[in-house]
């Protein structure tokens, strides 16, 4: 039981993970360590890694940063681009800041345009990515990876080698091996913690920049939540799985939503979520760019077309978990998302017949009582569809 008290004391660490990693990465940056940020789940954090730098995910979740971004931008933007755009140009995200470089991505038409502006103020490095997961499309991502290669090796004075990368492959696939385990916990029913506690840990553990501690550490809250398991401390909830726009910061309303309405949100398939663990980086193949290009754009994320990736992975979460019902989250002014909202419906309505509710929001707190009430009664007819489960 002692183990189960310190949990909550974990997890609210990797909560503030964010604030407390700012005074080491002062540190790393006096010592004259290079530091690479990025907003993308598609940027290959590897090839900074074997360039001697620190990756650092970069802030745009919070709805403060939105409200500076509108005195510039169109108010119509989403609120992702608005916010990672306010941070930057009033300086208030530290880890922008310290950011030699940012690399960007051309994920969306909004992204791109941001990307463009940031460079009249940052060092910024954009990626092509490619919209299509076809044979041509993982050659394009190929030599991408290997023109970041070179872009970070000229900028940093170094030589990136491809036993660096290999290495750099072998531990960001040790972290993703025990996030994966961390995430599957939630596969026992009753859960053994609530979503939000889950989510301060993938979401914080992007903010860790002690690179080779993070797998044990992990793996050690995952033996701690599976020795220490009773199924009645939480107790039967409707199981629901979030998917969606990108969530985090003030979009984490969602899942408070969810749970604080009797819910339990045992997946997400979001950035930060199943989706950024399924695959793992092939350590055998003889190319190891290849083997990074075909882990990276196999990514189901909504720009993708067709995203048969996104709905096989959607599939399996679903079957594995248990879920009972999917909440698909969808920014404002989103439209890859919102508009592959119309075959996602399909496939959970269709083919795996469990409730689907569409949530489309902003970082503003605005909605939340208005989201409570949805969520209520998504919930309530969960129940009232499995009446002797809960």
């Amino acid at each position: 039981m002692e183990l189960i008290k310190q949990l909550p004391q974990i997890f609210e660490e990797f909560a503030e993970q964010k604030k407390q990693s700012f005074l080491k990465l002062k540190e790393l940056k006096e010592a004259g360590v290079p530091v690479v940020g990025a907003y993308c789940s598609y940027f290959p954090k590897e090839i900074a890694i074997a360039a001697g730098a620190i990756p650092i995910s970069l802030c745009s979740y919070e709805n403060s940063s939105v409200i500076e971004a509108e005195k510039i931008l169109p108010k119509s933007v989403c609120p992702l681009v608005k916010s990672s755009y306010g941070f930057a140009v009033t300086d208030r995200c530290p880890y922008f800041y310290f950011s030699d470089v940012v690399v960007g991505e051309t994920t969306c038409d909004g992204k791109t345009k941001m990307y463009e502006l940031m460079a009249e103020f940052k060092n910024v490095y954009v990626m092509h990515l490619p919209h299509t997961q076809s044979q041509r499309g993982y050659e394009l991502w190929e030599n991408e990876i290997i023109g970041l290669k070179e872009y970070l090796g000229e900028q940093f004075q170094v030589v990136i080698t491809d036993e660096k990368v290999r290495e750099a492959v072998r531990l960001c696939n040790q972290h993703r091996r025990a996030m994966k385990r961390l995430c599957e916990v939630m596969k026992l029913d009753p859960v053994p913690v609530l979503g939000q506690n889950l989510f301060k840990v993938l979401n914080g553990y992007k903010f860790r920049l002690d690179l080779e501690d993070i797998a044990g550490e992990i793996d050690e809250i995952t033996d701690r939540i599976l020795s220490e398991y009773e199924p009645e401390r939480i107790g039967k909830r409707p199981r629901l799985l979030i998917t969606g726009c990108p969530i985090g910061g003030d979009t984490e309303k969602i899942i408070y939503a969810i749970e604080s309405n009797g819910g339990a949100a045992v997946a997400f398939e979001n950035c930060v979520g199943v989706k950024m663990l399924d695959r793992l980086v092939d350590e055998e193949d003889e190319n190891v760019y290849r083997a990074l290009s075909q882990r990276y754009l196999s990514m189901g994320c909504a720009i993708m077309t067709p995203n048969s990736n996104r709905i096989e992975l959607l599939g399996r979460i679903i079957d594995e978990f248990q879920v009972d019902g999917v909440v698909d989250m969808v920014l404002q002014g989103c439209t890859s998302v919102s508009m592959e909202a119309v075959n996602l419906q399909y496939f959970i309505d269709e083919e795996k017949r469990i409730p689907y509710l569409n949530v489309t929001t902003d970082y503003s707190p605005a909605d939340i009582g208005q989201l409570n009430t949805r969520m209520a009664a998504f919930i309530e007819m969960i129940k009232e569809r499995k009446p002797a489960a809960f």
